[in-house]
């Protein structure tokens, strides 16, 4: 007989208390990185391989979530800086540099998985060849699906391509990680416009489902002020778009003023000083610092190398034309608050403390919206700025159940890794649908998206070296003004290894560095007493190999007692087994238990002083 046919089931007595550690133990949780990220890359994993010299390894890691590291290396928003441990001393790991230099130096086509599950005959369409729309119809042909691709646009990227100015983002970088799709089957009718080349409603009826992902194309303008409608005002998203697909834009004066603080006002500022004819660039801003506008600082201070003017800390009060109706000036105002006590969007400004600006172009970088008018029949259920009422797990449509959003079509993804989370959960969610499966049956919200880990170790700072964060080399400011030339290069081989070096590998396993016994039965305290919660039996030998030496406890930051839940087992084995010990072969010791549990040779007098 085996120790599961000997010996009953433990008693909730003694499952219980495992409960603190199987819901608190955090040995098996993420590093903030990871759970950062919306994809959940690995980047502990590959950051560690880099600095291993293992760089082709470090792309398979990468590969395993994204299909677009070359692309997320450059303009990547990466979350999982925002987090890093190194955060709380200096600067955070260079984590999209180190993707970049991994996929610019190691990946390699002829190694890209090309599997797709046989062809299933169902069909789905996708709207929008952005980072969402791409991610859907690459999850869901490699499950079989016949999956075309509709954009409007002659080319692949969706708002990567025309949104993001080629500086920042080489376009044969795209094409050539796009024709992965174009590999495995994926189909796409590019210059296609749904709702008026094909109706949205007989799309729905020709597919089995429809994913829905196109992107802010629609620009704002501030239509409060007078003579907002003159030649020479643009709004950021047909003003990149043109300078995107064409190098130039056509209208565009002398001097420009971009009014904005995020960084799309950034690229429309810097993309300006880039166009044939342009002499000055004004960035115009609500926030009276940088460290308050919404843009990142690496693409202020490329702005600011570059030659943009800021002005800080003002609004604009005044658009003036000439007698052809051309921009000719732009009056602002002083700024004094952008927020009410509430943290409401209330600006205030000071009327007297006024200033002009010599410009005849105006591009306002104010936010974008969907443009919807696809939807023409009104089938689907709309949000603000055109976005669409969808769950937020699953991404069905509220108004049609053969229908599934992403990324800013959701409203609710913000940046490009954030749209693939969203389209890969869209098309996991049309996948269940067309299987008649429940489309959120054990699916949790923070393994599908960003969510933050309960990962949290104090680190002794003091005794830690901090080296600096390294960064790759530029461009020359006043030479790369010249064309739309890639700024950035690519880290060398020497920075990225070092950089890597930085990485804390981040994890709470303090206890399995301290005893040998756990190391030989589980990952962590908390995969060993999951399991035995979930079955109500343990090998006898393992809580009988625990010394209860509490080394685990000294080290462990929530101070678990796991000694003296073995112990709780071990005296349950030995009651259940007629006061013996369950291990085959402790027959000498079972006098030494007998006294140890006896009253006749164990005393207990209470202390003098009570305590």
């Amino acid at each position: 007989m085996n120790w599961k046919e000997e010996f009953p089931l433990l008693s909730e007595k003694v499952l219980k208390p495992l409960n603190e550690i199987v819901d608190d133990c955090m040995g098996d949780a993420d590093p903030a990185c990871v759970a950062s990220c919306p994809m959940h890359t690995n980047v502990k994993k590959y950051v560690n391989l880099i600095g291993e010299g293992k760089g082709k390894e470090a792309v398979e890691v990468i590969r395993e979530k994204l299909f677009l590291p070359k692309t997320l290396g450059r303009i990547c928003a990466h979350p999982c800086e925002e987090n890093c441990k190194r955060n709380e001393v200096n600067s955070p790991l260079a984590v999209a540099s180190l993707k970049r230099y991994a996929a610019d130096n190691f990946d390699d086509p002829n190694n890209w998985d090309l599997d797709v599950a046989e062809d299933n005959d169902k069909k789905i369409a996708v709207i929008g060849a952005g980072p969402a729309g791409a991610q859907a119809a690459l999850d869901l042909r490699r499950e079989g699906y016949s999956v075309t691709v509709y954009d409007r646009l002659e080319v692949y990227g969706g708002m990567m391509r025309v949104g993001i100015p080629e500086y920042r983002l080489p376009r044969d970088i795209i094409d050539s990680e796009y024709s992965l799709l174009e590999k495995i089957g994926v189909e796409f009718k590019m210059g296609v416009e749904i709702g008026k080349d094909i109706d949205f409603n007989q799309l729905r009826e020709d597919y089995d489902a429809v994913i829905v992902a196109v992107g802010k194309h629609q620009g704002r303008i501030d239509r409060s002020l007078e003579n907002h409608d003159a030649d020479g005002i643009y709004h950021a998203a047909e003003y990149l778009k043109e300078i995107s697909l064409t190098q130039a834009f056509d209208g565009v004066g002398k001097k420009v003023a971009v009014i904005g603080g995020g960084d799309v006002a950034m690229d429309c500022a810097r993309s300006s000083l880039r166009l044939a004819g342009v002499e000055e660039v004004h960035a115009v801003c609500l926030e009276s610092t940088y460290d308050e506008m919404a843009s990142s600082m690496h693409e202020i201070n490329g702005a600011l190398n570059e030659g943009v003017n800021f002005n800080l800390a003002y609004g604009t009060h005044k658009i003036t034309i000439d007698k052809d109706g051309r921009v000719s000036g732009l009056e602002l105002k002083e700024c004094t608050t952008m927020f009410d006590k509430d943290g409401n969007f209330a600006p205030e400004f000071n009327e007297n403390n006024k200033k002009a600006l010599d410009v005849d172009t105006v591009i306002f970088a104010i936010g974008q919206g969907v443009d919807s008018s696809f939807d023409n029949e009104d089938v689907l259920t709309k949000r603000r700025n055109g976005t669409f009422e969808c769950d937020p797990l699953t991404m069905q449509s509220a108004s049609a159940e053969n229908v599934f959003v992403a990324g800013d079509a959701s409203g609710t993804a913000f940046i490009v890794v954030g749209a693939m989370a969203e389209g890969r959960r869209a098309a996991k969610s049309a996948d269940r649908y067309l299987n008649a499966k429940d489309l959120k049956e054990g699916r949790v919200a923070e393994e599908e998206g960003s969510y933050t880990t309960k990962l949290d170790i104090p680190l002794d700072w003091d005794n830690l070296p901090k080296p600096e964060r390294v960064h790759g080399q530029e461009l020359d400011p006043k030479e790369r003004i010249k064309s739309f030339d890639e700024v950035e290069f690519a880290l060398s081989q020497e920075l990225a290894e070092k950089e890597a070096e930085r990485c804390l590998q981040c994890e709470c396993r303090l206890c399995m560095g301290e005893c040998v016994m756990l190391n030989d039965f589980c990952h962590s305290p908390k995969d060993l007493f999951a399991e035995v919660m979930t079955t109500g039996d343990i090998d006898p030998l393992i809580p009988y190999s625990c010394n209860m030496c509490s080394q685990c406890t000294i080290v462990c930051p929530n101070d678990f007692k796991i000694k003296d839940k073995f112990m709780k087992m071990r005296k349950e084995m030995v009651k259940n087994n007629n006061g013996k010990s369950p291990i085959k072969g402790h027959g000498a010791i079972e006098m030494h238990q007998f006294l140890g549990f006896s009253k006749l040779f164990n005393i207990a007098k209470p202390a003098k002083d009570k305590k």
